[in-house]
């Protein structure tokens, strides 16, 4: 054990242990935080440059600081807290007017406005409940990175500087910041693969902490709820979007980010915390014990304020689409995303109104945005992200950046006191948490906090998840009210995923697959996909056999395959002899699938002709649009994208003895069908990745199974 002390700006003397720990002290803390004070951070991300995976977590934090409006308190939550309170206490004192009567264990003041005018570069400065916190922060200066004030940030703090008319009622229990001074902190870098514990001693006035008992108060666990609150209904949403829609007309707001409420039982937060993290990874996921009953736990995507010594960075996150099931449609839906309008007017207008905010309190043209549009993927959503720094002026410090933002536009809009104005004016209920932040500000000088998004606050068992969606003049109603939903359902399937602590039932056994008891000969002509072909029936149960073309007849007999089909492959059918195999096999009336020269080969078996295209089609993508009933595409969308690889194609009219059940835009023949005889082909690749969305590949591989079966 390593120790080493220093004394504070403030006359603090502070005392330092620190200890090489097993990574398993975190999840002791993740445990204990059900019925204790104290808090965990990690990060589940890695996105060089911005993020990296790191983990902290304390528990039984020596004191709280809480605020309520302009009043703000601080008390002793144990032994140790009370010799640390008299130094807490006097930077409070320093910067409002008691409330009571001070005591050993807690003190309150009130920090009244101020009728001076400040000008806007001081907004910062202004008096409010953050002058008590810069005191206290000045008090325990000293270079230790990791000792600080560890907690959360509500929304309504901005309307201590900014003239917000309220309109919804505050719940009496609303609390608009917690923070925690914590004496041992326990930090995980995966960077530089550590795990280590920080223990502190403190003396003030003389008086130490030295053996003291670091434990805290245990707390109630919450209980089960004895009913939910309502959600909102379908359709709610979009009428705020039509009212934001009409400002927008008058020019009064640019863009708007009002949110609507969902709600879900979570008797276990540490539970949801563990589901939220292995279900939707984030750059913040934390979890709090706030005391009073209340917690705090989310997965958000977005970083609030970063400084570490002079640079100060924001990554404003706006443009958002649903992810696909596989990476080919995740491709698609960032193209998609990329190429919106909209998308890149809503971080546009984002990021303009960050670098505004920077430019406050940084050095004269060292605001720059570093990364543009960059894409981030999370668990359901895609987001674009824009990464922005600048450096702080010598007159100004982390507080300073951390309220200058305040809130972030991508929570509030633009103009933010308009957007603000109209969020209180619109939503249902007031913000508490959402759309503040959390995290830790550094008595270093530093401070990393995130966005509180994609965050539940559990009271009485009942977890409070809100969602929002940014609001352009040009923003669809029932789009921007299904964002809400997706954004909301990360964490509802976590907490439903989180579950009890029950036992759950064993999981039902799969149904019976269209492959299943069938036995396939695949026919290689010489192809690069073939394997994956059979991959692909294979997965639906069937025993796939695979002979290259030239093999003796005679062995369809030993085989005796339920289904032959034909592999795609280079040139011409009449390259490899294919009218001879497919005589034979119509001889025995074995079923047949063929795939691109497969289908080319059965076509000209039927007297159809074949002819080359104007423009090779390898590796494309191609529109494939359904003509007339197909039980070959049963299931399939009436036009679906597939992948295309022929130079040859057979038009229509042309093929003979067969239905043809799909054509692309320009004629070319993308499948047929001969179901009495239970002969069927296609043009395109069903075991392409372009094949993949919405799993139509695999989907004509079973419908072909299914049809062939004896």
């Amino acid at each position: 054990m390593d120790t080493r002390g220093y004394t504070t700006a403030g006359g603090i003397e502070v005392e330092v242990a620190t200890a090489d720990v097993p990574e398993s002290v975190l999840e002791e803390v993740v445990s204990s935080l059900s019925e204790r004070r104290g808090g965990v951070l990690s990060s589940g991300m890695e996105y060089p440059g911005r993020y990296s995976r790191w983990h902290l977590a304390y528990v039984d934090p020596v004191l709280e600081i809480v605020a309520r409006g302009r009043r703000i308190s601080a008390r002793a939550l144990n032994d140790r807290g009370r010799v640390v309170l008299p130094a807490v206490a006097s930077c409070l004192l320093a910067a409002g007017k008691t409330t009571t009567e001070p005591t050993l264990d807690h003190v309150e003041v009130h920090v009244p406005e101020s009728e001076d005018i400040l000008p806007e570069e001081m907004r910062s400065r202004r008096p409010t409940v953050f002058t008590a916190i810069r005191e206290v922060i000045a008090a325990f200066a000293g270079d230790d990175e990791h000792l600080g004030l560890y907690g959360a940030f509500g929304y309504d703090l901005a309307f201590q500087f900014e003239p917000i008319r309220q309109a919804l009622e505050r719940a009496a229990d609303q609390r608009d910041l917690v923070l925690h001074l914590p004496d041992r902190v326990m930090v995980i870098d995966r960077k530089r693969e550590t795990s280590r514990e920080y223990l502190y001693e403190f003396t003030v006035d003389g008086v130490s902490t030295r053996g003291l008992p670091r434990a805290g108060e245990t707390l109630p666990l919450p209980p089960a709820p004895a009913a939910l609150p309502p959600d909102p209904r379908q359709g709610d949403y979009a009428v705020v979007v039509e009212a934001a829609k009409q400002r927008f007309r008058r020019g009064d707001l640019f863009e708007v980010v009002p949110g609507q409420v969902f709600h879900a039982p979570c008797p276990d937060p540490a539970a949801f915390y563990r589901s939220l993290r292995l279900s939707n990874p984030a750059p913040y996921e934390f979890l709090f014990n706030l005391g009073e009953g209340e917690h705090l736990v989310g997965a958000s995507p977005e970083m609030y304020v970063r400084v570490q010594g002079e640079r100060v960075e924001t990554c404003p996150i706006s443009g958002t689409i649903a992810r696909g099931t596989n990476p080919v449609e995740d491709a698609e839906a960032i193209r998609t995303l990329l190429s919106s309008v909209k998308e890149e007017s809503e971080l546009t207008m984002c990021t303009d109104v960050d670098r505004n905010d920077k430019s406050r309190i940084c050095v004269p043209g060292t605001v720059q945005v570093i990364g543009r549009r960059q894409i981030e993927m999370y668990s359901r959503l895609i987001h674009t992200v824009d990464h922005i720094e600048g450096r702080l002026r010598p007159e100004f410090d982390a507080l300073d950046a951390f309220l200058t933002h305040m809130w972030a536009v991508t929570v509030t809009g633009a103009p933010k006191t308009w957007a603000m104005q109209f969020i209180e004016d619109h939503e249902a209920t007031a913000r508490r948490w959402y759309g503040g932040a959390v995290g830790y500000l550094g008595f270093d000088g530093s401070m990393n906090t995130g966005l509180t998004l994609r965050t539940a606050q559990i009271r009485d068992g009942v977890a409070t998840v809100r969602a929002g969606a940014t609001l352009l003049f040009d923003s669809d109603s029932a789009a921007e009210e299904r964002e809400t939903e997706l954004k909301a359902s990360a964490l509802l399937g976590a907490l439903a995923a989180a579950g009890s602590a029950q036992a759950r039932p064993a999981a039902p056994r799969p149904a019976g697959r269209a492959g299943d008891g069938m036995k396939v000969l695949l026919v290689d002509h010489e192809d690069s996909f073939v394997n994956t072909l059979a991959d692909y029936f294979r997965q639906h149960g069937a025993d796939v056999v695979t002979l290259r073309h030239g093999f003796p007849l005679a062995m369809l007999e030993e085989i005796g395959p339920d289904l032959v089909v034909l592999s795609p492959g280079p040139g011409w059918p009449t390259d490899f002899g294919c009218a001879a195999l497919i005589d034979a096999l119509y001889a025995r009336d074995l079923p047949v699938f063929g795939v691109c020269l497969g289908l080319q080969a059965m076509v000209e078996q039927a007297g159809g002709t074949l002819s080359l295209l104007d423009h090779p089609e390898h590796g494309k993508r191609g529109r494939v649009a359904r003509v007339g009933d197909s039980a070959l595409l049963d299931g399939l969308p009436e036009e679906f994208t597939a992948a295309r690889y022929h130079s040859l194609h057979a038009k229509r009219p042309g093929v003979t003895g067969f239905e043809v059940t799909a054509l692309t835009p320009d004629g070319a023949v993308m499948a047929i069908e001969d179901a009495a005889n239970r002969r069927f082909a296609v043009q395109f690749h069903p075991e392409s990745i372009l094949t993949a969305e919405g799993g139509a590949g695999a989907r004509v591989v079973a419908n072909v199974l299914r049809l062939c079966r004896r």
